[in-house]
């Protein structure tokens, strides 16, 4: 096999580090708010359905 050296990602060209975390922000704001969302349908489903 190959021996391939240890990529160092902190000083790799094209490592935008900042916008990695408002992208993770901005996924793990989603996910919390559609989980509340989901929930909320299925509360208001249950009380006006039955």
């Amino acid at each position: 096999m190959a021996n391939h050296s240890e990529v160092a990602y902190s000083t790799a060209d094209g490592n935008d580090y900042v916008a990695h975390e408002q992208t993770y922000e901005g996924f793990i704001r989603l996910v919390k708010y559609g989980t509340a969302a989901v929930a909320l349908v299925l509360i208001l489903m249950a009380i006006f359905l039955t």
